[in-house]
């Protein structure tokens, strides 16, 4: 049994070595940081914010100052 199984062995053995390599070297790039864009609209929202306080400033409020106090 021993005279059989060694030279299986060794037969499977170089077969499979062989086909393991069969690709060749992997050769493996990095890839690119990529970086995030700074966002173009980032003024908008204040400005935007910033008209609306000035128009509820501006058109103030409904209240009627012509009427007097009644005591």
């Amino acid at each position: 049994m021993k005279k059989f199984a060694a030279p299986l062995l060794a037969l499977s053995l170089a077969l499979t070595s062989t086909t393991a390599f069969a690709g060749g070297p992997i050769i493996v790039e990095e890839e690119p940081v990529v970086e995030a864009a700074a966002p173009r609209s980032g003024w908008i929202v204040p400005v935007i914010i910033g008209l609306v306080v000035i128009c509820a400033i501006a058109c103030g409020n409904d209240d009627d100052d012509d009427q007097v106090a009644v005591r």
